[in-house]
């Protein structure tokens, strides 16, 4: 009798002490992943942006000037680093970035996209906006709002789109009102009652996002820019930033433009492609996850939060 106790208690003992293991190894992976929320992200080796950063501030090849990395006026790495070890990201979509004539220059993660993801990436200074009359059935703007939808929501939204779009166009204005009509089907109601099964469904597909490039301060301008209005909005809702320049008073789910590319498209791959997700995008934060480690470890260096 005694023997099973001290046997119980044993395992008692080694349960409680591997129990106690796994809260602590699961604490300091909670703890290290606050640290550097971006640590798991699957990147391209940082080796060229480490020798680029021991040897200084390097010309851009295009226009010049002076500059750490890249020029983020021409788009293009500097001299010290090839582009050949910059990471080259394919995106589902194609993107316009809007960004704000104010946005300093140097400050801006939009550049970003356009260095790693050239050929799907075009960046527009506002006033300058494509024309997208004709074509807001298929794209959508990247922003906050009363009216916006989650990501899982894109198809959904886009079909009203189109059916509103189909339908409009069968629309006779000089036709009489419903009321007067009398009760039988005509050629004009059977159009018009099958728009919505004619639509094909390429015309449902998603094929371009818009993002604003600004100031939270600033952006008021451009999103309320009627060359914008009656786009579908997405808004990710879920996602927390880690910009060191994250602005006071604004709530921590207010992204940089680069990490609003990047989360966009982490849920577009899962909600929409429906396709397991394998790091396909990580690369968007190649310059930025390096540059937020290196503005972390100066300011631990320094003893700052």
């Amino acid at each position: 009798m005694s023997l099973n106790t001290s046997s119980y208690l044993n395992q008692e003992s080694h349960q409680k002490s591997k129990r106690n293991f796994e809260c602590l190894k699961n604490s300091q992976q909670t703890t290290s992943l606050q640290d550097n929320p971006l640590q798991n992200l699957q990147l391209a080796s940082w080796e060229v942006l480490e020798k680029a950063q021991k040897s200084g501030r390097s010309k851009c090849p295009r226009c010049g000037s002076s500059r750490m990395f890249y020029c983020y006026s021409c788009y293009v790495p500097v001299e010290t680093v090839p582009t050949k070890e910059i990471p080259v990201v394919k995106l589902p979509l194609k993107i316009d970035i809007i960004k704000h004539p104010n946005e300093t220059d140097g400050k801006s993660t939009a550049v970003h996209a356009k260095l790693l993801a050239s050929e799907d990436v075009t960046i527009y200074t506002y006033p300058c906006i494509p024309e997208y009359e004709g074509k807001k059935h298929e794209i959508a703007l990247v922003f906050p709002g009363p009216n916006s939808v989650l990501v899982k929501d894109i198809t959904l939204h886009l079909q009203k789109n189109v059916e509103n779009v189909s339908c409009d166009d069968n629309d006779d204005s000089s036709a009489e009102p419903l009321l007067k009509k009398a009760k039988i089907e005509t050629k004009e109601d059977r159009k018009l009652g099958e728009c919505k099964l004619n639509i094909r469904s390429e015309d449902t597909v998603l094929k371009k996002v818009i993002f604003i490039d600004s100031t939270w301060n600033q952006t008021n301008k451009i999103i309320t820019d009627e060359r914008l209005q009656g786009m579908l909005q997405i808004e990710l809702k879920t996602r927390k930033t880690c910009f060191w320049r994250h602005q006071k008073g604004k709530p921590d789910t207010y992204l940089s433009t680069i990490e609003a590319i990047y989360y966009f498209f982490v849920d577009y791959h899962q909600e929409i492609l429906k396709e397991s997700y394998k790091g396909q995008y990580d690369n968007l934060l190649f310059f930025f996850s390096f540059m937020y480690t290196l503005i972390k470890n100066a300011k631990n260096s320094s003893g700052k939060e």
